[in-house]
């Protein structure tokens, strides 16, 4: 599996998430929506996320 670099951008926020959803340029999502625990995210979370996808090299 090649490494992908994903970008998000922040779509909402709910209650204790923050939700991202993915850009896909017209092509089909590869995650698609992440939700992200605002714990994590601080005051102010970012407008785009990038995700880099790769598979394990166990």
């Amino acid at each position: 599996m090649e490494a992908q670099t994903l970008t998000f951008s922040l779509e909402r926020e709910t209650k204790n998430t923050v939700r991202y959803s993915e850009q896909t340029d017209g092509n089909p999502p590869t995650v698609g929506t992440i939700y992200v625990q605002k714990s994590a995210m601080g005051d102010n979370p970012p407008k785009t996320l990038t995700v880099t996808v790769s598979a394990s090299q166990e």
